[in-house]
């Protein structure tokens, strides 16, 4: 199967596969070399670690399409690319979607929320009328120039309508054409469990650790009907907490040993980005 193929199986088979988000490159190979089966590109992981700031709207299509390129010619799993709310109205949206497309993505996220965006789990959000959102997921799915490219619609309703009112919109962005469902940020085991019994489309359910939904195991998730689990930054946390340690011994102690509990090793520093496959080409065009 292609990624695309992959990525519609492990949707509609809902097991609640855990789905990391890579902000780089090397966050891609490493997520990929651990054995995860698909990576997200998160949008607010790019909006950290490229561009220092929350995530807040900062971030353009330019930005998560470049990631998203250099993303793909690094794995070979399948992508699924944040896009926050298109970038603009429902014309926007389709050019979004052609341009990610291009970039290798396998799936696009798009959300409900009156633009500039927010982090789902922060406080302040405002969303679009259905309306409005209905002709950005018609967009994204005219857009598209491989029918096999999956089409996700969140919605951030819960948070300033009610949670009724979040699976209504949901059900709509079902029916104008999304393939995978994202009801984000809700605040109670209860509602997280609800979730599939409400809603027929195959779902993602967002862990932000630190956020505002309470932390499930991604077995229990599965168990309950989810497709997908995602953990959109631990990796970008946990990259900042090892910089952290890291970075801290160096300041007090003035030196930093090849110690596995610290840092990689250079070797595998040179595994993770392939150095043998450049030394042998290096050598075969000699």
């Amino acid at each position: 199967m292609n990624p695309k193929q992959k990525l519609k199986a492990l949707a509609d088979a809902r097991l609640g596969v855990i789905v990391p988000g890579a902000f780089n490159a090397l966050s891609a190979k490493v997520i990929e070399d651990l054995g995860f089966e698909a990576i997200y590109v998160t949008g607010a992981g790019v909006t950290n670690m490229w561009l220092g700031m929350p995530d807040q709207g900062f971030m353009g299509l330019t930005d998560i399409a470049d990631h998203t390129a250099r993303i793909r010619d690094t794995v070979q799993v399948p992508l699924l690319v944040d896009a926050d709310t298109g970038f603009g109205n429902a014309v926007n949206t389709y050019h979004t979607v052609r341009t990610l497309e291009r970039a290798g993505a396998d799936c696009i996220q798009l959300e409900d929320q009156v633009s500039p965006k927010r982090c789902g789990h922060f406080n302040g959000k405002d969303v679009i009328a259905t309306s409005e959102m209905l002709g950005k997921i018609k967009a994204a799915v005219d857009a598209r120039r491989d029918s096999a490219t999956l089409i996700m619609a969140r919605t951030d309703a819960a948070a300033v309508h009610g949670f009724e009112a979040a699976l209504e919109r949901a059900q709509a962005f079902e029916e104008a054409g999304a393939d995978i469902l994202f009801v984000e940020a809700v605040t109670t085991a209860e509602h997280v469990r609800a979730l599939p019994q409400r809603l027929q489309a195959p779902q993602l359910m967002n862990m932000v650790i630190g956020g505002k939904t309470p932390i499930f195991n991604a077995d229990e998730l599965g168990a309950l009907g989810f497709g997908f689990v995602l953990y959109a930054n631990a990796a970008l946390q946990g990259a900042v907490a090892g910089m952290q340690k890291c970075l801290t011994l160096l300041r007090d102690a003035r030196q930093v040993q090849e110690d596995p509990g610290i840092v990689a090793s250079f070797e595998e520093r040179q595994r993770l980005v392939n150095k043998s496959f450049w030394d042998a080409l290096e050598h075969n065009y000699r």
